[in-house]
């Protein structure tokens, strides 16, 4: 597990459209200070998406990491503290980050609107990150909204029935 972690959150897939919204948001809403970083597989494009970035938050740092390479996954995990992703489809590319961030104990995080990579993921690393002491956080954002939404109609409309 890592001991000395030079960022706080690292955004991975920073470089897709939902990755650079995110991007955008941290920037604005880190507090300035905040170590982070943008990570994905071509460094140049993580620098289009570093430039154009406007907000409090201190530059971040560009890591490349790819999701076919175990190695840079790890690394990238035991680099923070925090892994937000957006590297979909998470059925494809999603548990090799999940399982090095348990390996790592970094707390994970992802906007997953796929049932079945959560119902996988549950089983198979729900005990080893706690003992870890890191959080498998899935369906924060834009995927899992529609259903969040529906859900929360649905309730409404059975409360009135």
């Amino acid at each position: 597990m890592a001991t000395s972690r030079p960022y706080a959150v690292v955004l991975f897939g920073a470089t897709g459209f939902t990755g650079a919204l995110t991007a955008q948001y941290l920037a604005r809403h880190l507090p300035a200070g905040t170590p982070w970083a943008l990570a994905g597989r071509n460094r140049d494009k993580l620098k289009r998406v570093a430039a154009g970035l406007s907000g409090d938050a201190d530059a971040p740092a560009l890591v490349e990491a790819d999701s076919a390479d175990p190695r840079s996954l790890a690394e990238l995990a035991a680099a923070t503290r925090a892994l937000a992703t957006t590297v979909g489809p998470y059925m494809r590319h999603g548990e090799p980050l999940v399982r090095a961030c348990v390996e790592q104990g970094t707390h994970y995080c992802d906007l997953t609107g796929e049932p079945e990579f959560v119902n996988t993921l549950i089983p198979r690393y729900h005990e080893a990150a706690r003992k870890a002491g890191c959080a498998i956080v899935n369906c924060c954002g834009f995927d899992s909204i529609p259903h969040d939404a529906g859900t929360l109609f649905t309730v409404g409309e059975l409360a009135r029935a």
